[in-house]
């Protein structure tokens, strides 16, 4: 089957590289404009690194639906295929080719539709996640469902290592699908609406720690807005990044927020409902430092209130 992938990220890629590996043939790969990141250098996303060393023709719009859809039906595809692309496609383009444009999804839906599904499963405390394999339509993630695929979410998953796992799953979800397609035997079921859950996008301010809520709800916080926007408090004016940390439900009696003790092992930090030890941080301005290393150079004093 002939597929023109669109996708931007490292989810996108793994998807993209079981196509290229697989008896399927990618005409062309679609993928946003590169962007100055740091330092002022030009950063061209990874699916477009990755698609250049395997000699696809890639193609990057500012504006896909102003600027693409004639050029991308000239590829000839089957079938549409996206994966955290990044911009919303219309109908004159969900319906170019034969079998329209199909989505790999990180979540089960019509649970977690929109742009940050695996970070908010994380935050939200759920065990179970997945990979929607759905068929697009113009609605945020309302189309029918063609296959689902399930995984569980660890009590140490951050937003990265369960990301790599659903783009391995995605992958997987897509090749089975694509086979089904080309036997005739897809289910296609509609989504029930009234179940469905959408989140707002991430930004900085959701990685500001609350120690009012428990060692455990914060310890989801930090691991879901891991790598990004990053888990975050303040100490003596200046922020402190939290990387790392792990709940108990030790109760020490004090306010949320009172550093209770820190040593070698953490530092032990009381919430709103048990202890949250910190154990990898960064001190705004220094590098990131196991807690045992950044003791060593920073003297912590039981009684200081984080916030």
């Amino acid at each position: 089957m002939r597929v023109l992938f669109m996708g931007t990220p490292d989810f996108a890629r793994v998807v993209l590289e079981a196509l290229v590996h697989s008896r399927h043939e990618v005409v062309c790969v679609v993928t946003q404009p590169d962007k100055r990141g740091n330092h002022g250098m030009i950063c061209p996303p990874v699916v477009k690194t990755y698609a250049e060393s395997v000699g696809l023709p890639v193609r990057q719009y500012a504006k896909v639906r102003a600027e693409g859809t004639e050029e991308m039906r000239s590829f000839g595809a089957d079938i549409y295929v996206t994966a955290a692309y990044g911009q919303l496609l219309d109908k004159a383009i969900l319906d170019s080719a034969k079998y329209g444009t199909v989505n790999v999804h990180a979540s089960l839906l019509p649970a977690y539709r929109g742009s940050c599904p695996v970070q908010r499963a994380i935050m939200n405390g759920e065990k179970q996640t997945g990979v929607t394999i759905m068929q697009t339509a113009e609605g945020l993630d309302t189309g029918d469902i063609l296959l689902v695929k399930k995984t569980d979410i660890s009590d140490t998953d951050t937003a990265e290592t369960l990301m790599a796992k659903l783009a391995s799953l995605g992958a997987e979800a897509l090749l089975e699908y694509l086979d089904e397609l080309e036997s005739g035997k897809v289910t296609r079921i509609a989504q029930d609406s009234s179940k469905a859950t959408y989140f707002p996008m991430l930004s900085k301010a959701d990685g500001l720690i609350n120690w009012n809520a428990s060692a455990e709800e914060t310890d989801r916080l930090i691991r879901g807005v891991t790598p990004w926007p990053g888990a975050y408090t303040h100490r003596c004016g200046k922020t402190l990044k939290v990387h790392k940390a792990y709940p108990t439900d030790a109760e020490s009696g004090l306010s949320a927020g009172t550093i209770i003790k820190a040593d070698k092992t953490g530092i032990y930090v009381a919430c709103g409902k048990g202890t949250l030890v910190l154990t990898d941080v960064q001190l705004e301005g220094k590098k990131r430092m196991c807690c045992a290393d950044f003791l060593n150079g920073c003297r912590i004093c039981t009684g200081e209130v984080l916030g």
